[in-house]
């Protein structure tokens, strides 16, 4: 399974459709079914369009049942076709209301919960829509606080199929993309692991300064959460892996800090597999990410990389031998005495400049947790005695 549709799959299935539930109440579609009939829409027809999309939108937005939402979304999906005047209207009638709906939970709904699933049932619908005019209000909320909000934003923001449209107008696109990229690298640092790889992925369709820095804070931001132990859902670095493989030499020349950090990056995943081994929790599901990860990047990156085929991680998992593995790690990726292959083809080296490491940064000791603090029941109060002022003073 890919890291997309894996962790779609998680989202879709554990939250949306237990958090996310519209009222009762259907969309009277009526009137919309027979202009939808029609090749030759008149001002009537227009109007109806109208119409539809406000009343549809309107009981997303101002529900208070949260019962039945993926079937209003898909009355609403199922009205859009591409019939040229139809789906002009459509589309600006969609741009129109889901913004209105965000000012009006913006403004006026303020219960925090019923707020958050009207964000994000608006996002959710203008996924489903895959219009391109619905980017810019994913754009808009791809700053909010709240980690599933800012997911849903960055899926609507960055859709692939999206932008495969919009990326046939370069003049247009660029912009949109740069403030995009822009957006994602302010909000990167506090983002889950599936945005991460959402905005990863964006910024793999270009070879501007932005994007690779965006790649690469991205990558920056795994490392950090490997070497903190607080990394989750170790699979995504499958997909940050082989970006950051993909860009290393695009454009004809190498570079030397995506390399870099996809040593670092790989090198972690390889000693947090080798520590959950000795420290018997293979069984663990992060431990089948890790070794999904291992295997995934040498088939699909490392062949490309140093240009022939590698096999010897994927052998050394298979076996359970961790000496191999060690022993592959270092040959590979460098070890104190010896430059790897891969600094060695990339010419670079771990650490700070001035640091010139042959051997990636070493995984640090995780956290140990606090001990508690022993505590000791209060004294009694001794009884009180005035002192010669006449006020009350403790015995001694």
């Amino acid at each position: 399974m890919s890291v997309q549709r894996a962790f779609f799959a998680i989202l879709v299935g554990g939250l949306v459709l237990t958090l996310l539930t519209i009222s009762r109440a259907q969309v009277d579609s009526r009137r919309i079914e027979e202009v939808v009939k029609k090749n030759v829409l008149a001002q009537e027809d227009m109007e109806i369009i109208d119409a539809f999309v406000a009343d549809a939108v309107g009981r997303v937005v101002r529900t208070t049942d949260f019962t039945d939402v993926a079937k209003t979304r898909a009355v609403i999906v199922s009205h859009q076709i591409s019939q040229a005047q139809y789906a002009q209207r459509f589309s600006e009638a969609a741009y129109r209301e889901i913004g209105k709906g965000f000012d009006y939970a913006t403004n006026e709904i303020t219960d925090p919960d019923r707020r958050f699933k009207v964000f994000t049932n608006l996002l959710i619908l203008a996924g489903e829509l895959n219009d391109p005019r619905l980017v810019d209000l994913g754009v808009r909320l791809i700053p909010h606080e709240n980690n599933t909000v800012r997911y849903w934003a960055v899926r609507v923001a960055a859709s692939p199929g999206v932008w495969d449209k919009l990326s046939q107008n370069q003049a247009a696109a660029a912009p949109l993309s740069a403030k995009i990229i822009d957006a994602c690298s302010q909000v990167a640092e506090t983002s889950t692991p599936e945005a991460l790889f959402l905005m990863a992925q964006f910024a793999g369709r270009y070879d501007t300064a932005p994007a690779r820095d965006l790649l690469g804070r991205i990558a920056d931001i795994r490392i950090k959460r490997y070497a903190d132990w607080a990394v989750k859902y170790e699979l995504v670095d499958t997909g940050v892996l082989k970006l950051l493989a993909a860009k290393i030499t695009s454009g004809g020349t190498a570079n030397q800090q995506l390399a870099k950090q996809f040593g670092q990056l790989y090198s972690y995943v390889i000693q947090r597999y080798i520590r959950a081994a000795k420290d018997n929790n293979l069984r663990e599901p992060s431990s089948g990410q890790l070794a999904s990860v291992l295997v995934e990047t040498e088939q699909q990156c490392l062949g490309k990389l140093l240009g022939g085929p590698q096999n010897g991680i994927t052998r050394a998992v298979e076996a359970g031998d961790l000496n191999a593995l060690q022993t592959e790690h270092d040959r590979l990726l460098g070890s104190s005495n010896q430059a790897g292959a891969l600094p060695s083809k990339f010419n670079f080296t771990y650490g700070l400049a001035q640091d010139k490491r042959l051997a990636p940064l070493p995984l640090p000791e995780p956290p140990q947790p606090k001990a508690v603090a022993e505590t000791k029941p209060p004294e009694p109060k001794q009884p009180a005695t005035p002192d010669h002022a006449g006020h009350s003073m403790p015995m001694r």
